[in-house]
This record gives C-alpha cells, sequence and structure tokens, in this order.
C-alpha cells in the first residue's frame, strides 16, 4: 500500500464547488487503497497532545488495581501483586512495542485484523475475519467489564455509606445499563469533548495517584517489608502450587494495561497517525506500568490487617485501607469518587474505540448487515450505528449480572483472552516475515536489530499469560466458580470458523489494496 506510505505531511491547495481554493493539511484528507475504497471517512482533528492523553487515561491502570486488587489476595497475595506488576509491565511493553512498528507502517482502525491479513503466510481474508470476530468482541465485552468495575465501586459507595443497604443483583445491572447510556451519548460529542475531557482525566489520573499514596504512607499503618517483598500466599483459594497461584494472581495486573490498541483504532482521526498513534501506544504502557508498580507497593505497606481488608462488608477492600488510613468517611468517599472519575474517563475512550473498530469491521462487510452497521453520521462524523449497536449489547451483557454472577464474571473474562489473541497473531506473522527476510518497510518508529527479540519476549509474554487466564480461580471447581471464558473463546472462534465458511468467505472484503504477491513492501 504504497498509498499509505506516503503520508507527507505538505500542504494542498485544493478547489470547493464554487471555484474557490483553500489550503488543507494532507494528512487530513481521506486515503485511497487502489481498489477505490476509501480508507478512512474521518477527519484527523486530534492533536499529539489529545491522543497521549487519550492512551494515557483508557488504560487507567492503577485506578483498577485499586478496584480489583482483592482477587489477587486469593492467589499469590503480596507477591503477585509487587512482582507481578513488574513482570506484566516488562512483557506489555514488549507487546506494545511490536505492535507499534506495525502501527508506524499502517496505522488503521482494524489494525489487528488488518495487519493479520497483510501478513498471513496464507489466506489472508480467513485471517483477516478471524481476526477481526476475536478484535471485535474483545473490545465490545472490555466496556462491559468497566461498566461493571464502576458499578462496583457505586454498589460499594452505597454499602459503606450506608450499612443497613443489602445490594442486589438488579442494582449493579442497573448501575451498568446508566453508566452505558452516559458515555453513549457523550460519545455523540466527541469532537467537542475530547481535549477538554482527556487534559481533565490526564491530569487527574496523575494527581490523585500522588495524593493517594501520600495519603495512604503518611496515615496508615505500616506493613514490614518482609510482608511486602516475601510473602507468596498459597492455599486460600485451594491452589497449593506456589507457580500456579503467583501466575492466577497477577492476572489482576495484567488486565489493566492492556487495551493499549485502543489509539489504534482512533488512528484515522488522529494527527500525523504514523508518527502519534505508536508514541501514544508505548507512552501510555510505559508510565501506567510505572505508576502501577508503584500503588501495588503503597497499597502492600499500607494495607493493614489483610483479613479485615478481604472480609470487607462492602466488597471492595480498597474503601476499608483507606477508611482505616483517613478515619473520615466524608475523605473517603472523596478519594473513590476521584477513582470512579477516572474509571469513567478510561470507559468514554474504550468505548469509542470499540465503535470505530466495530465500524471498521462492518465497513468491511466482516459483520451481519455491515451497511446499516458502517455509516457515519455526516454532521457528527461518528460512526453513530455501531456506537449504538456496542451500547445496546453492552446492556444485554449487564441483564446477564441478574441471572448468573458467574456467567456474567466469565464474559467480561474475554477482553484478556480476546485481547491478547489479537496481539499474538500479527507479531506471530510479521516474525515468520522478519525471519524469511521480507519484513515491509518500517515507518517512522522501527525497533531494528532489537525487533526479533522484542517481538519473541512479546510473544512468550502473551502465552504465558492466555495459558493461566482459563484457570478456575479457586479449588475445588463448582459450577459456581468455574471458569466460563475458556469454552466461551473456543464458541466465540467456531462462530468466527463457521461464518468463514457459510457466508464470510464470500461477503468479506479483505482489507489490503491489490498488491502483486512479491512485493513485500506493499505496505
Amino acid at each position: 500500500m504504497s498509498d499509505i506510505m506516503k503520508m507527507a505531511d505538505v500542504n494542498l491547495q485544493v478547489l470547493d464547488k464554487e471555484g474557490n481554493s483553500s489550503v488543507v493539511r494532507q494528512d487530513t484528507l481521506p486515503k485511497f487503497s487502489k481498489d477505490g475504497r476509501s480508507d478512512t471517512v474521518f477527519e484527523r482533528y486530534i492533536n499529539p497532545t489529545a491522543i497521549v492523553n487519550f492512551g494515557f487515561t483508557m488504560q487507567a491502570a492503577w485506578e483498577c488495581d485499586a478496584v480489583l486488587f482483592q482477587i489477587s489476595l486469593l492467589n499469590g497475595g503480596p507477591a503477585s501483586l509487587v512482582y507481578g506488576s513488574l513482570l506484566t509491565g516488562i512483557g506489555t511493553i514488549a507487546v506494545s512495542t511490536s505492535l507499534a512498528e506495525l502501527a508506524s507502517l499502517d496505522p488503521i482502525v482494524g489494525a489487528q485484523y488488518r495487519w493479520s491479513a497483510v501478513f498471513a503466510p496464507f489466506s489472508p481474508k480467513f485471517w483477516g475475519l478471524f481476526q477481526g470476530w476475536i478484535t471485535v468482541w474483545a473490545w465490545i465485552t472490555a466496556t462491559a467489564a468497566s461498566t461493571s468495575y464502576l458499578a462496583n465501586v457505586v454498589i460499594g459507595l452505597a454499602k459503606f455509606n450506608y450499612p443497613h443497604f443489602e445490594p442486589q443483583r438488579w442494582n449493579v445491572t442497573m448501575c451498568m445499563i446508566a453508566f452505558t447510556i452516559i458515555p453513549v451519548v457523550a460519545n455523540f460529542y466527541f469532537r467537542r469533548l475530547i481535549t477538554t475531557l482527556e487534559m481533565i482525566g490526564g491530569i487527574i489520573h496523575v494527581i490523585f495517584f500522588v495524593f493517594t499514596i501520600v495519603v495512604m504512607v503518611t496515615l496508615s499503618e505500616r506493613s514490614t517489608t518482609e510482608f511486602v517483598f516475601h510473602e507468596l500466599w498459597t492455599g486460600l483459594s485451594g491452589w497449593t502450587n506456589p507457580g500456579v497461584s503467583f501466575s492466577l494472581g497477577i492476572l489482576t495486573v495484567a488486565f489493566p494495561i492492556t487495551s493499549f490498541d485502543g489509539v489504534l483504532h482512533m488512528s484515522d482521526e488522529v494527527q500525523d497517525a504514523r508518527t502519534h498513534v505508536p508514541r501514544s501506544m508505548i507512552t501510555a504502557v510505559v508510565l501506567n506500568s510505572f505508576m502501577q508498580f508503584g500503588f501495588c507497593v503503597a497499597l502492600m505497606y499500607c494495607m493493614g490487617d489483610p483479613e479485615r481488608v478481604t472480609r470487607s462488608p462492602t466488597r471492595l477492600p480498597i474503601l476499608e485501607v483507606l477508611y482505616e488510613a483517613t478515619h473520615s468517611k466524608p475523605a473517603t468517599n472523596f478519594l473513590l469518587v476521584m477513582i470512579a472519575f477516572v474509571l469513567f474517563v478510561s470507559l468514554f475512550n474504550i468505548l469509542a474505540s470499540a465503535a470505530r473498530l466495530t465500524w471498521a469491521f462492518a465497513r468491511d462487510n466482516g459483520l451481519p448487515f455491515s451497511k446499516k452497521f458502517a455509516y457515519v453520521h455526516p454532521t457528527l462524523k461518528i460512526p453513530i450505528n455501531a456506537l449504538l449497536l456496542v451500547g445496546f449489547i453492552m446492556c444485554l451483557l449487564a441483564l446477564i449480572y441478574i441471572g448468573s454472577n458467574t456467567a456474567f464474571n466469565a464474559l467480561i473474562s474475554l477482553p484478556t483472552i480476546g485481547l491478547y489473541m489479537s496481539y499474538f497473531i500479527p507479531i506471530l506473522f510479521i516474525v515468520i516475515r522478519k525471519l524469511q527476510g521480507r519484513h515491509p518497510k518500517y515507518g517512522p518508529f522501527k525497533l531494528g536489530r532489537w525487533g526479533l527479540p522484542i517481538n519473541m519476549l512479546a510473544m512468550c509474554y502473551i502465552l504465558y499469560i492466555l495459558a493461566f487466564v482459563g484457570f478456575p480461580t479457586e479449588l475445588p471447581v463448582t459450577a459456581d466458580n468455574m471458569n466460563y471464558a475458556g469454552p466461551l473463546v473456543v464458541a466465540l472462534i467456531l462462530l468466527a470458523i463457521g461464518d468463514y465458511f457459510i457466508t464470510g468467505r464470500k461477503r468479506f472484503v479483505v482489507p489490503t489494496a491489490p498488491s502483486s504477491k512479491d512485493d513485500d513492501s506493499a505496505l
């Protein structure tokens, strides 16, 4: 796709219908492939600062850890949180830099499924469609997971302030639906809100990271260094093997620093995307990894009595940690509301990214009723039908919580598996090409001689996480604690394969420009 590679930052003189001339930036114009299909119908209005803040706040890693860390207390304990945050930080940086290299040569909304089709050693249409189903479903379920975190914060605060309140499952569902409707409506005004919202979210993300740690460190009862750096808990969940317990525990800190590819799905709206999208991805992962590690260390030093924290009646242990530090309900409420605010900005970004990914897949006829969902509103400049589709599915997923908490937890476990699968496939394919000496021409960001080692490290890390993410978190396994994420992923894989053989191979448009089979510099 030599036309995509020639995105020079130059000004062009154009004429409107009345014959008046004006000057526009070339990188704001739609790009067309050789078959005449437009690669973008959006305007490139997102500036470099906004896209960096977009990726930075979208992960909201330390805030997610604050809401979820109790899961690691059952498996691994302090070791999983402290050393796990180091391991996942290094592994995710390797994954993000590997994908950043691909983003630099071809930044596009479809990202992973486009690259899988481009670099597939065989059957590009199959790999593109297969990857598309995996990635789209991972992102839609990621949005549902984000609303569940916010709902749990709200329910926890209600229980904290009104001890006699007994939350029901439908309370969580209603909160999740509310947290779906608000960002869906807000995304209608995405172009107007993004710069301000990302700036405020980024500032709060950093300031309250420092403020929360200072509050905990100065006011909390201090744990010993032995407890923080030398405690590996086993047997609490039934898993007695130290390796398994540690590996299950680090999943808590592995998920929050994924989803960095959300920046990729905004590529058609980013100025000079080949430079700023890779930079945003790497910046987001590096900064959030450091913040996640710092928060986990501070949390373990300031947690206090582990039994009191894990048995919190609010089912939100961070409330107990902060309340024991401040001894003030207003102060604790304030800190939790600020955490929730950043999680809400993150949800706003995740939803925007998921909607654009869904739109791109529909544009390439990857979805049923693709023409409907490939529509972009001419005035709002958003994929409005795809946005509404994602919101509708989120509401349906929220309803599952009423019937079965276990089933819903399995559904929101899918993002981890789906996202890591979507990262692994294009990295594997580009590694095969590199080993064959057929790598494409690189963009502004390239790994050079470090490319293969970093790619290999990324793949090993992904396989390690995937090996444990399907494990049940407790033993003995029952219908209530069974991890159904694995079987659901298998069902999704069968759906993708079945779709390809039934109608997909005729319907799906391979998202690459025609090029010679021997032209390895096509991208």
